[in-house]
Formats: structure tokens, sequence, C-alpha cells
């Protein structure tokens, strides 16, 4: 693969504002151990932590990986270190790949083995399969290992040294759990950085995450004795995804399937859309959708619609993710979501969820005869006098819909907060 000009590589930055700041590293100070073949081109870079920045490129492809937070993709050490490639400053020619970079291409081989064989239908080599098993399980032990350390130095100094603590403290430590395989964590990590600042109640919050994390290491370390649906409940949590291959032709559970409601996330660099189904039989699950930067996500599903389809549950506690598996066809609409609980019940099917799986962080519940206070960020009261503050609620809309009268509402308990997604609004379904 020939060099890349400086006009590719800038053709290939997701905004100027990304290129701007790859410009600003694109020289030789800050980076080490860099080089190139004909496929990769790897480097280091120093940022402001102590750790540096592990940056890999597949030219040919292209595709990028860096240990960095970004959000966005190719991130701007990845720029960098294609200027650098593209002028011939870095990125020594013909030497041998660094160790993350080979690890990162085995991977993406191995992903691309393996799809061919299952659209071959060629069997997987139970060999091969069960070495790249061993090697990423000792990778997580580890991992993990340096996670607990890291959370007892947390527990011994205090929440409110970890508060005072920069970024790149939590980032250091996010980029050691990306390299051990353990990228939800790494995530929650990550999150919890600017959440201790942005959160007036952060002593709350991060005492009760340092408690599921250090019951996550633990949980760990005793998952031979864990029984299949706890285990597939701790490694989605840590970020071990189980393929859709695995899933699809296991079960087909037939509708229709009413759409309860569906919520769309945004971090900059991922996308997510969670569409919540009711079957006939009354069981819950969650479609989960995912797009990249610059990709669209799928056509939401109308709340209140029923769809003429079939789907599959991924391992797991309930209530399950799951996917479709056959054209979804839309049946009609609903008259209503059907008979909603009080906010205690509510409470209590939460609190017995999270006892099922401790790592669960919201569930999906249906309350009956609740009101909207527009008392600070928003409220809803059912008629026992119990109350939740909103999350992420659209709040004059709500007030517009209910225009101060009892409803059914669906929503994700979170954080002891409730996001409301659907309102029945006189038999109707509607979207706030």
């Amino acid at each position: 693969m020939g060099r890349w000009s400086e006009e590719r590589v800038i053709s290939a930055a997701p905004d100027s504002s990304s290129l701007a700041a790859a410009r600003k590293l694109a020289h030789p100070g800050p980076w080490s151990e860099s080089g190139s073949n004909d496929v990769l081109v790897w480097g280091k870079c120093q940022g402001s932590g102590k750790t540096p920045y592990q940056v890999s490129v597949d030219v040919v492809a292209p595709a990028y990986r860096c240990s960095c937070p970004s959000r966005k993709f190719p991130c701007k050490h990845a720029l960098a270190l294609l200027l650098l490639w593209a002028r011939g400053e870095a990125a020594e020619a013909g030497a041998e790949a660094a160790g993350f970079a080979q690890e990162w291409a085995a991977q993406r081989a191995d992903r691309a083995t393996a799809k061919e064989q299952r659209q071959s239908g060629q069997p997987a080599d139970p060999e091969a399969q069960a070495k790249r098993l061993a090697a990423r399980l000792a990778l997580m032990d580890a991992g993990i290992a340096d996670f607990s350390r890291w959370l007892t130095d947390v527990a011994r100094t205090g929440l409110a040294a970890a508060r005072q603590q920069p970024y790149s403290w939590w980032d250091g430590v996010a980029a050691r759990l990306v390299d051990a395989q353990l990228p939800g964590l790494a995530e929650q990590v990550r999150e919890m950085a600017s959440e201790v600042n942005a959160r007036a109640d952060w002593a709350d919050h991060l005492l009760v995450n340092v408690g599921r994390w250090w019951a996550l290491t633990k949980a760990w370390s005793q998952r031979d004795s864990l029984a299949p649906g706890e285990f597939a409940d701790l490694r989605a949590a840590l970020g071990w995804a189980t393929a859709s291959s695995d899933v699809q032709g296991k079960e087909s559970l037939p509708g229709p399937w009413l759409v309860l409601g569906a919520h769309r996330s945004d971090d900059g660099r991922l996308q997510q859309q969670r569409t919540w189904l009711r079957s006939p039989e009354g069981t819950v699950v969650v479609v989960l959708d995912f797009a990249s930067q610059g990709q669209s996500l799928a056509t939401p599903q109308l709340a209140g619609a029923l769809l003429n389809t079939t789907v599959a549950r991924y391992p797991g506690s309930a209530p399950q993710r799951a996917m479709f598996t056959s054209p979804v066809e839309p049946q009609g609409t609903a008259a209503g979501l059907g008979d909603g609980g009080t906010i205690a019940t509510a409470l209590l099917q939460e609190s017995a969820a999270v006892a099922a799986s401790p790592w669960r962080i919201r569930h999906p519940v249906l309350l009956g005869n609740v009101t909207v206070s527009p008392a600070g960020a928003g409220w809803i009261l059912d008629g026992d006098g119990q109350a939740l503050p909103l999350l992420d609620a659209p709040l004059d809309s709500l007030l517009a819909l209910t225009g101060g009268h009892a409803v059914s509402m669906f929503g994700e308990l979170e954080d002891g907060h409730f996001r409301p997604l659907t309102v029945v609004v006189n038999e109707k379904v509607v979207t706030p």
C-alpha cells in the first residue's frame, strides 16, 4: 500500500476541529515507537497523562484505533500520525509492528475470518477458537486485577481525593481497561470523570458505582460458578458482546409485538437506539441498534404500533435484549398500553431486577394514574403521593400533552429518576 497524500488524510478527518488539533500534534516530538508496513501505521503519542496513547491505523481498509477517550473516528491522534506518515517524518517503513498494533490487526483478521466462515458455511476451527478464548480471558484477568488495585487505592485515599483528579487520571485507567478487552467498564470510568464534577450528588453517585465496580471484579473471579444468565449479564456489563449469529436461529418468539417506547442517545462517537417491546403473553424485551459516526440508525418503530414479526432473545436475565428474526410488518396500533402500576410497585420491580442482575442501570416500567409537576426539572406523582424526578424529559411537551390530568406513562427507571418515553392520552400512545 503506497503512502497516503496529505490531501487524502485531510479528507478522512471527521471535522475541521479534529484536523486543526491533529496539525498541532503532527510533529515528531510527542511520538514514539512509530512504524509502518504494507497495511498498518502505528505509534504512541504522549498526552497529558503518564501513559502514551496507542494509535493504530489500517490504511487498506481503512480503520482506526486509539486508546484516547475521543468519540471521533479518526481521532486527532490518528490523523496526526497519518500526516507524519504522509510527509515521511515518522512511522519508520518496514518495521515490525508494535504489540498493540499486531493484536488489533489479529483481532480484525479473526473477525473477518469468522464472518467469511459463517457466510460460506464452513465450520470454525475449535482449536483456534479455544486459543483465542484463552488469550482473551488471560488479558481480561490481568485487567480486572489491575482495576481491583485501583479501586482499593480509591477507597484508601477517599472519594473526595478522586474528585480532585484530572481527567487524564481517569482516562489512563479507562485506556488500560480497553487494552484488557473490557470496553464496557472503560466507558463507565470515562463517564465518571465528567459526572463527578457535573453532578450535585457526585459523592453518592461515585460511591454506588465504585461499589458496583468492586462487585464486578469479585463476580469475574467467581465466573465459573455463575449460572449462564448471570454470566451473560456480567460479560455484557464488561463490554464482551455476544455475536448476533450466536442468537439468531436459536429462538423465534411470535408476535404481534407491541412497541412500548424507544429512546435514542448519541455520545458523539456511537449512536444507540433502544426499542422496548411486549409480547401478547407480557414478555418485555429491548431491541438495541447501534451506528457509528456518519452512519444512520435503523428506522424507529412507531410507539403503540403492533409489529407482526418474530424475535430471539440474547442470554441474560429479564428483561432481555432481543433481535428481530423475520421481516417487521406493522399490524395497526393498540388502544393504549394496558394497565399501569404505582411508583412503589415499579420501585419494587426494579429492586428485584437489580437483585438478579446488580449491573443493571435501567429498568422499563409502565405507570398508571400519574401527573406531571413542573417543579424544578420536573416530577411525576401518582395517586398514592409517591413521586420520582424526571430524566431527559421535554417538560413543556409533557405538560401540554397531559394538561394536568392523570395519564399512563411508559419509561425507564434509571439512577432514581424516570425517563418518560411514551404517554397515553385518550387511549392514544404519544411520544412526548
